[in-house]
């Protein structure tokens, strides 16, 4: 079969060479769309738009506090008003993909504790536009935190047992996000995202308490502690927070993954 030069490097035969011409007279070759590529993206145009965000409920311990990560909206509507941290969706991002960047944004942080607590879609929760928001929340330790990120985003950790009227429907976000948690405490090691690698069973008692909001019986605590594996009694004694000083402990995520029971 004859064959074509192009350029004088290469050849090609006219069936080739045909099928090239083809393809660069279609339409979108051209950034044109066909009649049938329009009707193809024309779907659901019957139906009115929405916009879909994601807010972040991040929650941390200090002084034996459950604490929330609140900010002022520095946006319309509700500037000034104190807001949970949040951001819309993009086209090319799943649900979990915009929390977790949202998150990693916020905190620097990554690979954090975090759990879808809902949908919130009451027609009119946002002033702005119809807009609705798909509420996470996620579990750090106050002290990895950068303080420089905490400044330069202007937020501030507020107890949960004090929190004010937020905008739209933030505050029904978190009160759902905390009876998330206290459903999960007793079967999942979600308590450990709170505390420091080494920690006392006094402290982890307290982040018991401070999730389920009522005092737990020490000595009954204790003694279920000893029953799980991966909660690792260290060599490590704690002086600061104990004057007599306390052993130390630690989560041992391996020994868990390999066996994930736990019952609290």
């Amino acid at each position: 079969m004859p064959s074509i030069s192009i350029s004088g490097k290469r050849t090609l035969d006219k069936i080739t060479l045909n099928i090239i011409i083809h393809i660069i007279r279609l339409p979108f070759f051209h950034g044109r769309r066909s009649k049938k590529q329009s009707a193809m993206t024309d779907f659901y145009k019957e139906h009115s738009k929405v916009y879909v965000s994601v807010d972040c409920i991040i929650f941390g311990f200090e002084a034996n506090r459950l604490k929330l990560l609140v900010g002022k909206r520095n946006m319309d509507p509700g500037r000034g008003e104190l807001s949970l941290y949040g951001g819309f969706v993009e086209e090319y991002e799943s649900l979990d993909e915009a929390a977790n960047r949202t998150l990693e944004t916020l905190t620097g942080l990554d690979n954090l504790y975090m759990r879808q607590v809902g949908a919130f879609g009451a027609v009119n929760r946002d002033p702005g536009e119809r807009v609705i928001s798909v509420a996470y929340c996620a579990l750090i330790n106050v002290k990895d935190y950068s303080k420089e990120l905490q400044e330069e985003h202007e937020l501030e950790w507020i107890d949960v047992e004090k929190l004010p009227k937020m905008y739209s429907d933030h505050n029904e976000m978190v009160k759902k996000a905390i009876m998330l948690l206290r459903r999960r405490i007793s079967t999942e090691p979600l308590s450990f995202n709170l505390l420091p690698e080494l920690f006392t069973l006094t402290q982890l008692q307290h982040v018991y308490e401070a999730i389920l909001g009522e005092e737990i019986d020490k000595r009954n605590f204790r003694k279920k502690i000893k029953t799980i594996d991966f909660i690792e009694k260290t060599d490590k004694i704690d002086k600061i927070t104990s004057k007599r000083g306390a052993a130390l402990y630690c989560f041992n995520k391996r020994a868990y993954e390999d066996d994930p029971c736990f019952k609290l």
